[in-house]
């Protein structure tokens, strides 16, 4: 490597400015501890890792110099003093356009040490050509040949020049179909400011058919902003979005699984986020499926198993318990949807025991769910999806009798307010009411809650909710009504979340 053929030099310190006392020296650490503390300061490196590894402060100090010498400057027409040879081509490339790679600046280093006499002395020469002051003739730079090999299946020709044109131009255009590639040469080059463009580029196009790959690349290159972002649009997009496509078969059951425990969650019911997952199970047990399926088709496809177990006691459901148990069944309560439940044979007797027994002391007990204590993790959810064209948007929910209307009321071109109201079932149809049966005549029910509402501004989530509330709803006004959560934004559409519980009273 270059440090060791470097001649020992004399412990000297450079002084430059009244404040700066250090230039780039004969050596990476000449032994001046002040000098290297101010110059790990200057460089934003760790003074305890200059000390491990010298190398890699006279890396940061080459690319200091050459990335900020870069910036905006056109490209070199004269002839390439660095061949670069990667994936079958010879790449020609300028010095000091390389050192923003922190590859291209250790291959060059290695190959100026191994290939020049005096590697100091050509580095010298490169350093004063980027000296402001006077346009001086740029002197001679021997020309150096570096190697470098890639494993990466993701990387390709096209990608990789992507890459290497990032060197030169800052805006340098991406198709988006080569991104993956373009993110994985960024990372093989070690090229910071390109990483940080293509996950930003990624972030900002998350649709049903790329949420896997940039999910998966996410984790591959340890990209945490990426894996976050895949998380938190699936989390709003899995139930109303994904869920109606056939890109749900490629969503990877570890992701699914996360996205089943968060808070954020968005879901019209329980219900619907059932079906959802059983159109998950169904598309992964039926890989040629190209169109997606009606319920009834993944209803009596598991009807159709042998009744001796459960879909979930077979072999082949074992693995899926972690994710089913992530499902809150408990909040399920329409009598047809409990039916069905019991009818398709997927969950074992014994979950499905507990949900109707919980079900009928709740039930006895006027509304109480003794069995429900934490809001985040075991409120029942009714969600509102509040597209451009609404001005109101409402639903109505029913809970062991008690009948409530979620809303949703745009007041102006970014106000918007979301709320609920406890109904007496005899202002609603009588249709309505037998559909969902039973009738609870108690004039007040203690109900705990929270209404959160989130929605997607210039690439990152806006959140809004209310505490947890909890509060005695009447039949009349004011004690019908819940509070509201007011909402300003311009992001379109407003996925809004209502959880609630009914504690023991």
């Amino acid at each position: 490597m270059l440090l060791g053929h470097m001649h020992k030099a004399r412990l000297e310190r450079r002084i430059v400015g009244s404040t700066n006392r250090w230039r780039l020296p004969r050596e990476p650490f000449s032994g001046d501890l002040l000098a290297l503390s101010q110059e790990c300061k200057a460089l934003s490196i760790d003074f305890d890792e200059a000390l491990k590894n010298p190398p890699r402060l006279y890396i940061s100090q080459l690319q200091k110099i050459f990335s900020e010498n870069v910036k905006n400057k056109a490209i070199p027409s004269r002839e390439a003093d660095v061949i670069l040879e990667c994936l079958g081509f010879k790449w020609e490339l300028h010095q000091p356009q390389i050192f923003q790679s922190k590859t291209l600046t250790k291959l060059y280093l290695a190959a100026l040490a191994r290939d020049t006499t005096s590697p100091v002395k050509e580095l010298e020469k490169l350093l004063r050509a980027q000296l402001p002051g006077k346009i001086k003739e740029r002197p001679p730079v021997k020309k150096m040949i570096i190697s470098l090999k890639i494993n990466d299946s993701l990387v390709t020709k096209v990608a990789f020049a992507t890459a290497l044109k990032n060197l030169y131009l800052s805006e340098a255009k991406m198709n988006m179909d080569d991104m993956l590639g373009v993110l994985a040469s960024a990372h093989i080059l070690q090229f910071d400011t390109l990483i940080q463009r293509c996950v930003t580029t990624m972030m900002s196009a998350l649709t049903p058919s790329t949420i896997k790959t940039f999910y998966l690349a996410g984790c591959k290159y340890k990209e945490e902003q990426l894996t976050t972002a895949c998380e938190k649009w699936l989390e709003m997009n899995l139930v109303p979005v994904v869920g109606m496509q056939i890109h749900l078969q490629k969503i990877p059951q570890e992701l699914l699984h996360k996205v089943l425990k968060s808070p954020r969650l968005f879901t019209f019911s329980e219900f619907h986020l059932l079906k959802t997952i059983l159109l998950w199970v169904y598309l992964q047990l039926n890989h040629k499926i190209q169109t997606v399926p009606t319920y009834e088709t993944v209803l009596a496809f598991f009807i159709s198993f042998p009744r001796k177990c459960s879909f979930l006691d077979r072999d082949t459901g074992q693995n899926l318990m972690p994710l089913c148990l992530s499902l809150r069944l408990h909040g399920i309560t329409k009598g047809k949807d409990l039916e069905e439940l019991r009818h398709m044979n997927f969950f074992p007797e014994s979950w499905l025991v507990r949900v109707t027994a919980n079900h009928y002391h709740a039930l006895v007990s006027g509304g109480d769910m003794a069995h429900v204590k934490d809001l985040t993790t075991q409120a029942v959810r009714f969600g509102l999806l509040f597209n451009q064209e609404y001005t109101t948007l409402s639903k109505m929910i029913a809970i062991y009798g008690f009948f409530f209307e979620i809303k949703g009321t745009k007041h102006g071109t970014t106000s918007y307010s979301f709320c609920m109201q406890r109904i007496r079932h005899t202002d609603l149809k009588f249709s309505m009411v037998s559909e969902y049966s039973p009738v609870s005549l108690r004039a007040e029910r203690l109900v705990k809650y929270e209404i959160r509402a989130q929605a997607l501004v210039d690439g990152k989530w806006q959140e809004f909710q209310t505490n947890q509330i909890t509060q005695k709803f009447g039949l009349v006004k004011p004690s019908c009504k819940s509070h509201a959560l007011k909402v300003q934004t311009v992001g379109i559409p407003i996925y809004a979340s209502f959880s609630l519980i009914f504690p023991v009273s």
